[in-house]
């Protein structure tokens, strides 16, 4: 079963961490290794798209000392990845609002999307200071502001368009890791349609196998997108 596009809700890193008697910031490190592992197993079993909640917009409510420790992982991780992208072929992209991303970090991410925009291999979105209610606001303002705008022939498909990437297609699953039952501002436009799969597991535990579990799960839905079959 191949699954075309995958979004992923990476929750339970300070909750890991907590039960285990460590800090949180323990917990965000053994979250940043789930997620490579993932990634590569998303990229053998032929997932064209991954989406990966990693930073939300609301997530600045954080202590300035997570913020800036989950920040650096990130650019770490962007850094020093970069022979693991090239070797499996993967297109790293970005959804999200850059306003508020320091200047080294735009840089990162920058070099990283740019270094891997001809690999034609599974690519992965950091959904980065990330909002779904925030991400429609901007489509709306860019879409108001574009020549020859008429309100009434705006459509839903017009509206897409506007989106942070309009050429990226829905996704088709999204997995919520530590047993949580909401969408947290995940995707809100594109996962209208989106199957669910809800995991106990804290993300930090999360393996090939588990990617897996999820991806048989969907194999077994009927999608109906709203009609009757």
């Amino acid at each position: 079963m191949i699954v075309p596009h995958i979004g992923i809700i990476m929750d339970g890193n300070g909750r890991w961490a907590k039960k285990r008697g460590q800090s949180r910031t323990q917990g965000h490190l053994e979250g940043l290794k789930a997620a490579k592992r993932i990634v590569k197993a998303a990229s053998d079993f032929g997932v064209s798209y991954l989406t990966l909640y990693t930073f939300s917009t609301e997530n600045w409510k954080r202590t300035s000392e997570e913020v800036s420790f989950i920040f650096g992982l990130l650019k770490q991780y962007l850094r020093r990845e970069i022979d693991f992208y090239m070797e499996n072929k993967i297109r790293i992209r970005h959804t999200g609002s850059r306003d508020m991303l320091d200047a080294d970090v735009l840089q990162e991410l920058d070099e990283a999307i740019r270094e891997t925009m001809d690999f034609k291999g599974m690519q992965v979105i950091l959904a980065l200071n990330y909002g779904g209610r925030d991400e429609i606001l901007r489509a709306i303002k860019k879409m108001i502001a574009s020549d020859g705008f008429d309100k009434e022939k705006m459509t839903e498909q017009m509206l897409g368009c506007y989106m942070d990437n309009p050429d990226i297609p829905d996704p088709d699953l999204i997995i919520r890791t530590a047993g949580e039952f909401r969408t947290s501002n995940f995707l809100l436009w594109e996962g209208a349609y989106a199957e669910y799969f809800i995991s106990g597991k804290f993300w930090p535990d999360w393996d090939r196998n588990d990617l897996e579990e999820a991806i048989l799960a969907f194999g077994e839905r009927e999608r109906r997108f709203g009609a009757v079959t």
